[in-house]
């Protein structure tokens, strides 16, 4: 037989007076638990603390943290301009300059205003005021033959320009009532909603008129063109991106990663948009704000230079070798380069308005005797008004309209040069780059120096969802000049 090996059984009082000696060796207190309670009456009972859990985190715990993001970015945007300590007495003396703003000013020392009291520039939007007023009536002389031969009714761009303008000033009323750090705050929000904007025209909703797919629809026929919300969003996109870079943005990293976002914004408005124009001033804006924080100007000027003697090259490698492609883009480039063997197609819209140019002499024909509007140039109350313009107003006519725009950019430097901080700056200077380049544009393209691009003239060319944008961006740009404080 196999033998057993036998273990010895523990009892409980044995097991009991061990552990009871145990724990008075160890130095433990807490009484035994006697050996005939009722063990689950024992846990019901039990007071002794229980480990807290963290609840999982809920909407409140991300809604509060994204707040205190908010607020550090407007935070971080308060940086004060490089040089702030000799600029600091910049208001008072140009302020004293302007006009308007000299009476004013004078009117509330006399009053008893005290020093550092806030600026407002009046004389931006006096400016504004005369290029809105300036705009309408020539869009209803430049517009009222086609609209009444299209519609049945002269007034039909009139009537949507008026309106459009209208509700434009109650928007840039209430964008310069709000402080632009707010804008700031919420800059990478904005820069994501435009790009989805302009996703939303590869949908149902993206609208094509005249061959091109730019448009969104909205209710009651109304139409919003993405691109132009794309304007402002990157101008304050790239200036907090910068803020927040500092001295960072100086560096070849800091350049490569603002462009990065210009480029993407740009090829946005490009492949999503299919509008050329409006993505180079999209990367035009980025490149000038870059330009305006980098302290060396030198690798700028050897770019620029490097640019424009690479895309002469590549304009007449692309006459030679694309002559007979069908590429509208490529057309309109050998186009221009010879307008008159393509007057009849190519260029004609570009010939005719210097046809319309030549005929006005100095003063013109007179307010609403242009010959050219009547079914000649089409669509000449789009990106062709200025031709218009000078048919009816001369030379005259087209240096009124150049000596306005000059004083709107020279008030947008003068706000640029004294915002209270760094990003304020930049903002300016990115709205006063992107009304110079276009109205450069479009200038360049009615004399034929730029192949058409289709740019229009900003406040006086016919646009529903530009003049509203744009209108909002003077809005930005006189809530910046509410900063500006006056010294004594």
């Amino acid at each position: 037989m196999k033998s057993r090996i036998v273990r010895p059984v523990n009892r409980r009082g044995q097991n009991s007076s061990k552990r009871r000696k145990r724990g008075s060796v160890s130095g433990d207190t807490q009484p035994m638990r006697p050996v005939g309670q009722n063990i689950r009456q024992s846990r019901l009972g039990d007071t002794q603390p229980m480990r807290p859990v963290s609840p999982a985190p809920g909407y409140s715990t991300y809604r509060n943290a994204y707040r205190e993001s908010i607020d550090r970015r407007r935070e971080m945007l308060r940086t004060s301009q490089p040089q702030a300590e000799h600029r600091r007495n910049r208001p008072a003396a140009k302020a004293k300059r302007g006009s308007v703003s000299r009476l004013l000013a004078e009117r509330k020392r006399r009053a008893g205003a005290a020093a550092g009291e806030m600026y407002f520039d009046y004389d931006l939007l006096l400016v504004i005021i005369f290029l809105m007023c300036f705009g309408l009536v020539m869009l209803y002389s430049v517009s009222s033959y086609e609209a009444d031969a299209d519609f049945g009714n002269d007034l039909y761009y009139f009537t949507r320009q008026a309106l459009i303008g209208a509700a434009g000033f109650v928007v840039m009323f209430l964008v310069s009532k709000i402080d632009y750090h707010i804008y700031g705050a919420f800059a990478v929000e904005i820069y994501v909603f435009a790009m989805f904007m302009m996703a939303l025209v590869r949908t149902p909703l993206g609208l094509t008129l005249n061959g091109a797919r730019r448009w969104i629809k909205l209710p009651a026929g109304q139409t919003l063109q993405p691109a132009e919300i794309t304007k402002i969003a990157v101008i304050l996109f790239i200036s907090y991106e910068l803020c927040r870079l500092g001295k960072k943005a100086y560096t070849l990293a800091g350049i490569a990663r603002v462009l990065a976002f210009g480029a993407i914004a740009s090829g946005g408005v490009l492949f999503l948009t299919d509008n050329l124009s409006t993505a180079i001033i999209v990367m035009a804006i980025t490149c000038i704000l870059i330009f305006v924080i980098h302290p060396k100007t030198k690798p700028f000027v050897v770019i620029i230079i490097a640019a424009v003697i690479l895309a002469v090259i590549g304009i007449a490698v692309l006459s030679v070798i694309a002559a007979n492609s069908d590429n509208f883009r490529i057309q309109r480039i050998i186009s221009w380069l010879n307008p008159e063997a393509t007057a009849a197609d190519g260029s004609y819209q570009v010939m005719q308005g210097l046809y319309a140019i030549g005929s006005g002499g100095f003063f013109g024909k007179g307010l609403g005797n242009s010959t050219q509007k009547l079914g000649v140039i089409p669509e000449a109350q789009n990106d062709m008004i200025l031709v218009v313009i000078c048919e009816e107003l001369g030379v005259f006519g087209a240096l009124l309209i150049l000596i306005l725009f000059g004083v709107l950019l020279y008030r947008l430097m003068f706000i640029a040069q004294n915002a209270p901080d760094l990003y304020g700056s930049l903002i300016a200077a990115g709205i006063f780059a992107h009304i110079a380049i276009q109205v450069i544009f479009n200038i360049a393209v009615v004399t034929g120096l730029f192949p058409t691009t289709g740019i229009t003239l900003p406040f006086i060319s016919y646009g529903g969802t530009a003049i509203l944008f744009l209108m909002a961006e003077m809005g930005v740009a006189l809530g910046i000049s509410r900063r500006i404080r006056l010294e004594d």
